[in-house]
Order: structure tokens, then sequence, then C-alpha cells
């Protein structure tokens, strides 16, 4: 990396990776141990690094792709062919290319990502390429209106407690046993938000064991008190970053992502469980199918899917709207198979999502994304809250 030339084009640039320091000299070594961790990815030809003045003594090491770079692995921002584009040298694990696939996203992204060391980096990175494979192994069984655990690993505590863990068992298994079937040879009852939960989860306890095993007995301990669930989910263990005002581009994903397709059609929205849909991006341009594991959905294949919801939604004996996948899935396969309608399906969905509350002319697509706050034994984001 060289911060002379790289002077002018990341002045205009926003997005990337900051490292914040308190010496310039402190920049520099930072700048020269990245270049030798990025070597390791074969990337560092890739990269420009700029420092920055802040307040006080502080100083940011920005580091970003050369304009060329990602023009040419993800032009407008687009990482779904990332993986391809990188390409995969022989003799390389899933865990090495995913990783590799991440630190190309975050270095090329129009967000700018701030960390406090580069510790705290490289272990958001674990994170996220722990989530990314723990969601590709993950099956469930689809249920609005029910929830089902192992019970060797879990107990039900009350609606106000929700599921916890049984004394003694180890968080890391239990997660594993009620999303895996790998491990059990069974599918347990999961909503999709709730099954995002639990694999997010996963990938930071994945990383506390080794990096941080102290804050993992505190999560332990929590857990088998009181689970943390939706919006209070949310508010301790994520970071959501874009805007209403500043949306992230369409095709822009980074592999651990937690991000919502919205239903554009109000009737078929107000089905219980397809108000929407929460996945996770798993990188190589596939989002997580909880549902159906062996055929994870790309950006295209989830967005008609969703358009087709509409034409699924009907009214039972009760007058309770439900929805006949039976319908969708074949509609979705009448559409996939004629590149006209197909066109104008995806033409309708592939836009950014109408406010709260209203239908009208928007897509399926969020503004923002999610992702977990920093778990490093160093720079911890994460507050566990006390019950």
């Amino acid at each position: 990396m060289n911060s002379s030339t790289a002077w002018l084009a990341l002045k205009s640039l926003e997005g990337g990776i900051q490292l914040t320091t308190t010496h310039a000299a402190e920049a520099d070594r930072l700048s020269s141990e990245l270049t030798s961790l990025l070597n390791e990815w074969g990337l560092a030809s890739a990269v420009q690094a700029l420092t920055l003045p802040l307040h006080g003594r502080q100083v940011a090491l920005i580091c970003t792709l050369r304009p060329d770079f990602r023009a040419q692995c993800m032009p407008g921002h687009d990482t779904l062919a990332l993986h391809e584009k990188l390409g995969r040298p022989t003799q390389t694990d899933e865990a090495w290319a995913l990783e590799r696939e991440i630190w190309v996203a975050l270095l090329g992204s129009p967000h700018r990502f701030q960390f406090a060391s580069l510790d705290s980096l490289t272990s958001h990175i674990r994170v996220r390429r722990n989530m990314a494979l723990d969601a590709r192994k993950t099956a469930l069984a689809f249920k609005t209106d029910a929830a089902e655990r192992p019970q060797t690993y879990w107990r039900d505590g009350g609606d106000e407690a929700g599921f916890i863990l049984q004394p003694g068992r180890c968080l890391v298994d239990a997660l594993i046993a009620a999303t895996q079937p790998d491990a059990t040879g069974r599918l347990y009852d999961f909503s999709c938000y709730r099954a995002t939960e639990y694999v997010i989860l996963l990938g930071i306890a994945q990383e506390l064991q080794s990096e941080n095993p102290e804050l993992l007995a505190q999560l332990q301990s929590l857990n088998e008190i009181h689970a943390v669930r939706s919006g209070q989910f949310h508010e301790v263990y994520l970071v959501e970053y874009g805007s209403i005002e500043a949306p992230l581009p369409g095709r822009f994903y980074v592999p651990g992502d937690r991000l919502w397709f919205r239903n554009p059609d109000e009737r078929s929205s107000d089905v219980t469980g397809y108000e929407g849909s929460w996945v996770i991006y798993m990188g190589g341009g596939l989002f997580s199918n909880f549902w159906k594991r062996d055929t994870p959905y790309t950006l295209e294949s989830k967005a008609i899917e969703i358009f087709h919801w509409k034409d699924g939604a009907y009214t039972d004996a009760q007058g309770a709207l439900q929805m006949d996948e039976t319908v969708v899935e074949a509609l979705v396969a009448q559409t996939e198979a004629n590149p006209s309608a197909r066109a104008q399906v995806l033409e309708r969905m592939l836009r950014m999502r109408d406010p709260q509350g209203v239908y009208a002319e928007g897509g399926c697509l969020d503004t923002t994304r999610e992702y977990p706050k920093s778990v490093s034994r160093g720079h911890c984001e994460l507050v566990l809250p006390n019950f």
C-alpha cells in the first residue's frame, strides 16, 4: 500500500475500512501490519491507504480498494459475483475463500467500517465468516406460531424468558443442535427472524471460545436465565448500517450481513410470517434458505418468490389469511422459465422498499444491513443486559 499515491483517490471515497490510532507512527505500524496480513489473501497490491488527522492527537488509517481493482471485481459496489471474479486458488478451503471475500467487500464498501484496532477488525471478519458458514449448515422447520428446541440443551422458560439453556450445557453445542440437523438428525421449528438470531449468536460464541472466553462465560450464564430476542437482540448484539437517506447499493452485501427483504404486497403481508423475509448473506452470491438448505436463494430468486406471495395468499374457513406455498412454487417456476416475465418481475421487485406502512411502487430491497458488534478482548462493544 502506498499512502502518497493513494491521497487523491481516497479523498473522494467515503467507504472502506478505518482504523483509529493516537499517533501517526502507530498508523504507519498498523499499515505495515495490515499489508503483511493482506498478503495472506493475495490482496496487498489491491489496497491503498491514507493517514488522516482526527480530533486532538488521534489519526485515522483509511484503507480501501484501488479504483481499478474495485472496478474489476465489484463494479458499482456489486459484491454478488465477487467470489467468481476473485477466483479460487488451488489448495484453499471454504473458510479461507470466504474470509478473502469479506476482506474485499469491506475494503470496497461505500460505507466506512470503523474499528478500534487491527485485532478488532480481524475478529469482526472471523465472526462474519462463522455466521456465513453456520448459515450454510442451518436447516429448520418453518413455523410462525410454534417453536421447538432439542430438550437435551434447552428448556422453555415461558413467554417472558423464552428458550433458555439447560444448566451446564455448552452454548455453542446447544445452538448447533438447534439449527444444524447434521448434529441431531432433526429439524426444529423456527421463524426466520429467530433463526437469524441463533446463527448470529452462534457466530459470536464461536469467536469467543478462543478470543474472549470470559465474555463467553457471561453469555453462557445469561442464556441460562433469559433469552435476548427481537428488538432487544438488535439493540444488544447488532450494528445497523445504511439508511433511508443514504441507502446501500441494491447489490452490495458482505458475507455475514443480516438483512430483510420486504413483501411489497399489502394483502399478503398480513399473513403471519410473510411480512418479509430475514436472511443471512452467506457469500458467493447466495442468501440463506433455512427451510431448503440445499437450494439457497440468489437475489433474483428471493425477489421472485416474494413477488408471488401475493398469489399464494388466501382466506381459510375461519376467515384468517394463509399462504399456499404450492401455488407460490408453481408460479415461481413459471416465471423463472419465461425470460420476459422474469425481467418484468425483477424490474418491479429490485427497487428500494417503500417506507413502513406504505404500499406503492417500492420493491423488496431494504436500505440497510446489520452486523455484530465487536467482541474482541481489547475493544469489546458488546454489553450484556441484566435480568
